[in-house]
């Protein structure tokens, strides 16, 4: 590959494009917005070498005649084929041939050679730049260097001149109803006296103008009778602005008329419920009138009223407005009942009035589906689930949606209890049972805290899940009451007014044999430090795993070795409080609220960000009715609920992602997290369920899940948790050839315990110096883009690990025997 001639499929008296060259006022610029201009861009490289220019050069051209000619190379090579093999067998072999062939050229790059006319083409591009922009008196030449191994650069040089900035702005606006609407709004303009010229400023402008003049009725206009005239004839370096919008235009079949524009109003909404492609020549049999809207149906109308018209924005008697019409389509996709809405406005000329036909097209009311999965989670390296769901639809008439599904999966873990790892060591099966409630489900109207604009719904959800996974194995039970509306397109509140889940750990003897770590620190104790009774001991002098409860009873309650081994006695101490929390039954009734800004354009958009904030509390209302109840606590002072210590903390979470688009398919990419959950009351510790664990496939990639932290301590635990995390991740991306992308990445992090029951100073955060113990991982990785999803491959290498003495921490485990090999589906953030 690197012994290939870059211009080998250059012809004679080309040139291959190298560099591109671009001085802005005498002074080389590299910025985007302005290379992105250029019409001719250098062959794309992977750290300046052009590998998708060398893999088209791999693809012979005219392959399909080289083929012939190979077969008839030699005398007989034909027929000898045709012979052993068969005729088809060998237009196979062809057909082979050439589709490698047609994928090296598909999957590389053609040399970029240097024309004239593109080259002018990108003058012509900058040249509308730097004038949309308000250089007007810009001047761009370019100089073409051709030189004798086929090779070139193109220059462009820049004069910008003096920018032009807006001296006044006047309006010349010919209906009165135009005029008097801009005047209400005039001062939201985005074009202002003293800035400098922007086109980019004046399209936001006619986007504004035309949007706000179709929201207040005026139904005829359209973004085109928006001009503006710009002056600076005697100006030195200003610009006087006139916005000029005339008279609606009327077309008739030989002639243009011209009238002043008018206000439409809605003289009625007529909804139709069951448009469908074998109604079209039936007669309606129902209808009804509610709350000033028209409802038909070809058959039996089949949905209350209410739950339709909850869905219209577009009201009886109220003003035209293109707003009304979005949001009663959006509104109408989010019930998930109709397909393809569809909105028709007729005029009514005799009184400048709009009838409002809403076609609906109703989805069968039972749907069926199957689903496969092949998984990466945070205790399993590969899972395979399959799932069934029931969907009805319009259950109670409501336009709700009542789903049931089933799951069942098995998975293999590295860290199974089974000493020989096992390979299917993990299996869950549940249930949930949802439904989905088109507004806010609550006892009194919220129409004025959520307007319907807002699209509200509700969740209800009950689910029940049996696992086998690290061994203690648990059935969980939960139940959620979620709301959930969209104050604008780009943010989203959730409440789960209600959030319940009762975890039964099912084999909570099993805990030594799922954390080794904490049975061996256990047994060496019993056998060296500790004068152990032999009953204690098996054969070989070990710890008996079914008496290390006993033992550890035996070593609390000793004072003289608190006071002979101290560090011992800490150390069964915080065996002993551990195994106790990951081993008790949970019940945690929560309540949280979480907010999210999504300024993603669309799925392909790779210039964003998303910030999400969570906060919950749990405990509180227990809490209350334990204290008015009058119940007694018990001997770990903790009040119970059916037989359960209730948990109760406070947890909140901050995430934040930044995409930056360098152009030429390469991204700049951070994540920013902050969690904690404080327990209190009747909590010392946060339940397993809800602390958080660092490493893994989407964290800190030099580690698996749950084997960092927390704090400095050495990880002699299997699945190390805590109640605090710093996370931060920084990635960059790039295209390596077609589908295929690689990345940098940079992950920082760790867990701690803090203001919870945990002891031990490695652990737990004391303040900005523990920040010296948050970890760094380096790596790469490689992707490749299926389109539906993204398959990814990153090594993690522990660039600095906490868990080493101070000063001893930097590079010491940088290599692939000690790196993390991880593999998951789509972009970690």
């Amino acid at each position: 590959m690197l012994s290939c001639n870059v211009v080998k499929r250059v012809g004679e008296n080309e040139h291959l494009l190298t560099e591109n060259n671009v001085y802005v006022n005498g002074k080389k610029s590299k910025a985007e917005e302005i290379n992105k201009r250029l019409y001719q861009r250098p062959n794309s490289d992977l750290f300046g070498f052009p590998l998708q220019l060398h893999i088209y050069n791999l693809a012979r051209p005219k392959r399909d005649s080289l083929f012939e000619a190979w077969l008839d190379e030699k005398p007989n090579r034909r027929e000898r084929l045709k012979n052993i093999y068969s005729q088809k067998q060998v237009d196979q072999l062809k057909s082979a041939a050439l589709g490698f062939n047609r994928w090296l050229r598909k999957t590389g790059e053609a040399p970029v050679i240097i024309d004239s006319a593109r080259t002018a083409k990108s003058k012509t591009n900058l040249e509308r730049y730097f004038f949309g922009n308000g250089w007007f008196d810009r001047e761009v030449t370019y100089e073409m260097t051709k030189n004798d191994n086929k090779r070139g650069t193109v220059s462009y040089y820049i004069d910008t001149g003096e920018p032009y900035h807006l001296d006044t702005i006047t309006t010349k606006i010919s209906s009165p109803i135009i005029d008097s609407i801009y005047q209400l709004k005039k001062n939201e303009s985005n074009i202002k006296p003293g800035e400098q010229f922007n086109n980019l400023n004046f399209e936001n402008e006619r986007n504004r103008l035309t949007d706000n003049f179709r929201n207040s009725g005026v139904y005829h206009f359209a973004q085109d009778y928006i001009n503006f005239e710009i002056d600076t004839i005697g100006k030195n370096n200003m610009a006087n602005v006139e916005l000029q919008i005339g008279d609606r235009e009327i077309r008739t079949a030989d002639s243009v008329v011209k009238k002043p524009f008018k206000i439409y109003k809605i003289r009625e909404v007529n909804i139709i419920t069951d448009d469908t492609y074998d109604n079209n020549d039936a007669s309606f049999q129902d209808s009804l009138t509610y709350k000033n809207y028209n409802l038909y149906s070809y058959d039996d109308i089949r949905y209350r009223a209410k739950a339709i018209t909850d869905a219209i924005f577009i009201n009886k008697n109220s003003l035209y407005s293109d707003l009304d019409r979005k949001r009663t389509y959006r509104y109408l996709n989010e019930l998930k009942t109709f397909r393809y809405p569809n909105i028709d406005y007729i005029e009514n000329v005799e009184d400048t009035t709009l009838t409002a036909n809403i076609y609906l097209a109703p989805r069968k009311k039972y749907g069926l589906g199957f689903e496969f999965n092949v998984s990466q989670s945070n205790i399993q390296v590969i899972g395979f689930a399959f799932s069934t769901s029931l969907i009805a639809r319009n259950v109670f008439r409501g336009a709700e949606t009542l789903e049931l599904s089933a799951l069942g999966s098995i998975g293999a873990s590295k860290d199974g209890t089974n000493s020989k790892d096992s390979f299917f060591d993990i299996n869950e099966t549940g249930a949930d049972l949802k439904l989905t409630i088109p507004r806010l489900f609550l006892p009194f109207n919220t129409e004025k805290i959520v307007p319907k604009y807002m699209s509200p719904t509700s969740r209800l959800s009950l689910g029940f899940t049996s696992q086998t996974n690290i061994g203690l194995d648990k059935q969980t039970v939960n139940g959620i009451i979620n709301y959930r509306w969209y104050p604008s397109d780009r943010v989203t509140h959730g409440v789960d007014l209600l959030n319940a889940q009762y975890v039964r750990n099912l084999n909570p003897e099993n805990y030594f044999n799922v954390y080794g770590n904490s049975y061996d620190r256990l047994n060496d104790i019993a056998m060296d430090d500790y004068n152990t009774p032999p009953e204690f001991l098996d054969d070989n002098g070990d710890l008996i795993i079914d008496e290390a409860d006993d033992f550890m009873a035996l070593v609390l309650a000793d004072e003289s070795f608190e006071v002979s081994n101290p560090d011992d006695y800490q150390s069964v101490s915080n065996i002993n409080e551990r195994k106790d929390r990951l081993t008790e039954n949970n019940l945690i009734i929560a309540s949280n609220f979480t907010y999210t800004l999504d300024k993603r354009q669309s799925l392909f958009d790779e210039d964003f960000s998303i910030f999400k904030f969570k906060i919950e509390l749990a405990g509180n209302l227990l809490s209350n009715i334990a204290n008015l109840a009058g119940l007694e606590k018990n001997d770990d002072g903790r009040y119970e609920i059916f037989n359960v210590a209730y948990s109760q903390y406070i947890k909140t979470e901050f995430d934040y992602i930044k995409h930056w688009d360098l152009g030429r398919k390469n991204v700049f990419a951070i994540r920013n997290f902050f969690g904690i959950a404080i327990p209190y009351g009747n909590s010392t510790s946060i339940p397993f369920s809800k602390s958080f664990f660092a490493g893994g496939t989407n964290d800190n990639r030099a580690w698996t899940a749950y084997d960092l932290g927390p704090g400095s301590s050495d990880s002699n635990n299997e699945f190390n948790e805590a109640n605090m995390k710093i996370a931060l991740s920084a990635e960059y991306r790039y295209n390596i050839a077609g589908a295929l992308n690689g990345a940098f990445f940079i992950d920082a992090g760790n867990i701690w315990n803090v203001l919870d029951s945990e002891e031990d100073p490695r652990a737990t955060f004391t303040g900005l110096a523990s920040l010296k113990d948050i970890a760094i991982g380096s790596g790469f990785g490689v992707r490749y883009d299926f389109g539906f999803f993204v398959l990814r491959g990153d090594v993690g290498f522990k660039t600095y690990d906490p868990s080493r003495e101070i000063g001893n921490r930097w590079f010491k485990d940088y290599n692939f025997s000690n790196a993390v090999y991880n593999i998951g589906i789509n972009y970690p953030f």
